[in-house]
Parts: structure tokens; sequence; C-alpha cells
């Protein structure tokens, strides 16, 4: 069998596995919900719940597009300023052990705690509390796999830019960027999805109705279940165009690198 047929299989089975896998539970689900006596307060059904999608879906959409934006917006400013600051923090040795518990501290932030100051900071009508916590929810993975991946760069190939006599940011081009392109995009496709996590959380504390979260807990509130899983699906679609959306942006970037 050629390499081709075989790296075609194998791309047929990375795709149909996991589907296969979804297909089961979604009809594993139905069969329990259905027969199994699971009162819909507890747990509604695929059917109802994709029948709730459908008849809601402009609602959905809307919900999607607010919550999508605050996590894009802060996935973008979160990202960049992690690469800025690893870059400057692999430069100078001093920044990098400034830095470094500050990073630890905002890793370990609760969203639940951070989302009602945030909010209540920049009003009510604001969304910007939402994207502040994304944008710090994405700086952390973004920071830490670009530091991993400036440092991954051998003394030699510096020493053999500054033979040729060339300047800081000819070296962070040339050779400092594209050994860390690898480890800023593992580091964006795991800020994607904490970027909609980050902005879908935040939406239960105050700001403006209208995202993904405020709509899942409205629908729970008024014991509509089935409208609740529905926005919780969406949601969970949500995070899953973002994470392809950079895993292709990812190969991209390194099969142009190679």
């Amino acid at each position: 069998m050629s390499s081709a047929a075989i790296s075609g299989e194998r791309t047929w089975l990375r795709v149909v596995a996991p589907v296969s896998v979804g297909v089961f539970a979604l009809v594993l689900w139905q069969v329990l919900v259905s027969l199994g006596g699971v009162d819909d307060y507890l747990l509604p059904g695929p059917a109802e719940i994709v029948e709730e999608f459908l008849a809601f879906a402009p609602a959905i959409g809307a919900a999607a597009l607010t919550t999508g934006t605050n996590a894009l917006v802060g996935l973008i400013v979160g990202a960049l300023l992690g690469i800025a600051l690893a870059a400057l923090a692999a430069r100078w040795r001093i920044l990098d052990l400034m830095t470094a518990p500050v990073v630890a501290g905002l890793a370990v932030i609760p969203i639940v705690a951070l989302a009602p100051v945030l909010n209540s900071m920049f009003g009510a009508d604001s969304q910007v509390g939402r994207q502040t916590i994304a944008a710090l929810a994405s700086f952390v993975p973004v920071f830490v796999n670009t530091l991993r991946g400036f440092r991954q760069v051998l003394p030699v190939h510096r020493d053999l830019m500054r033979a040729y006599a060339a300047g800081s940011g000819q070296v962070l081009r040339a050779v400092t960027l594209p050994t860390a392109l690898p480890f800023v995009f593992t580091g964006i496709r795991l800020a994607s999805s904490l970027a909609v996590i980050s902005a879908l959380v935040a939406e239960y504390f105050g700001g403006p109705r209208g995202g993904l979260g405020a709509m899942i807990s409205t629908s729970a509130a008024t014991s509509a279940y089935a409208r609740a899983w529905a926005y919780v699906f969406a949601a969970i679609l949500l995070g899953l165009l973002f994470y392809v959306v950079t895993l292709l942006l990812e190969r991209a970037a390194v099969r142009r690198r190679h």
C-alpha cells in the first residue's frame, strides 16, 4: 500500500472514529431518556434539544455572536500581549524573573470571583469586563508556550546572526520567531477554548444580557431545560469553531515555515 493511501486511511479514521463515538453516545442518550423514564427537567433528550435549537435558531445565533465576539477580542488581545511579553522576557532575564510570579497569579484567578468585579467596574452595559476576562485567560497559555518556544533557539544560531552584524529585531524575525512558531500556535490553540469558556462564564455575573451564558441561565430559571441545553449545544459548537480555526491556522503557518 502506498504512503498516500496509508495517509488517507489514517485521515479517514481520525474523522470517522470520533463521529461514530458521538453518534453512539447520542443514540444511547435518547434511548435512556425515552425508555428509562428520565424526567425532562433532569435531562431532556437529544431530539427535544435539537427541536428547541431549530425553533430558537435566530436567538441562539445572536447570543453565540455576542459571546464569540467577546471571546475573539479577548483571544486577540491576550495572545498579542502574551507574545510581546514573552519576547521581552526571553530577551532580559530580570524581566523573566519579575513576570513569573505575576503569570502564576493570573493562572489561578477564579473567573467567578473576577467577573462580578470587572462587570461592575466597566458598567452594566459594557462588554469590556467579559473581554478582559477572556484576554486574561488567553494570556497565560500563550505567554508560557511562546516563552518556551523562544528558549528553543540554539545559541549558535544567535551567534551566527551576530556574526553577520544582525540587530536584535533581525534576529527575532529571522531566527527566534520561526523557531518558536509551533509553540506560539500551541498556546493560541489552548487559549482559544479558554477564551470561549471565560467569556461564557463571565456572562453569568452581571453585565448586558444577550450572550450564551445569560441565555442558559435565563432558560434554566424559567424551567425551559431543553432550551437551556440548546444554548449549551451552541456554546460547544462555538468552542469547536474557535479550536478548529486556530488548528487550521497553525497547520498553515507550520507548513509555510517548512
